[in-house]
């Protein structure tokens, strides 16, 4: 099952609005750090000390985006999404950063592999905010 599609599941019955409006700036946030995220993966087959000062700026600027959402009112699978994704312990961007930290280096199989599951998170993100209702100007 799509992570969409649990955390619409869990929230389902819930008496308090959970869909924010439409937020251009944030479909552009998270559109533009899936890029940044699988170009840094591509390069996890390199030593992860390498390329820790990339790391880190895609942490900030993954941060700087799930703060931005936190904020919107009515956000919250859009927020457990990202959280999940996130998620240091999680198998996702989060836990591929620390396990790459871990291990030094990545072989190309597993960066494969967890780009289209990583991909796919961010695209699940992408489309809800894309289909949320546009706010009247």
């Amino acid at each position: 099952m799509g992570l969409l599609m649990a955390l619409i599941g869990i929230n389902i019955y819930s008496c308090n609005p959970i869909i924010s409006t439409f937020d251009q700036a944030a479909y552009s946030q998270v559109t533009s750090l899936k890029v940044d995220a699988l170009y840094l993966m591509d390069k996890s087959t390199e030593n992860y000390t390498t390329h820790e000062a990339e790391v880190t700026a895609l942490q900030l600027e993954v941060s700087k985006a799930i703060e931005y959402d936190k904020h919107r009112p009515h956000n919250t699978i859009t927020n457990k999404m990202c959280d999940i994704l996130n998620d240091p312990d999680g198998h996702l961007l989060g836990g591929f950063i620390v396990k790459w930290k871990k291990d030094g280096k990545e072989s190309q199989t597993y960066i494969t592999e967890k780009k289209k599951q990583i991909s796919e998170s961010f695209d699940q993100i992408a489309e809800l905010e894309s289909k949320k209702i546009k706010p009247a100007n």
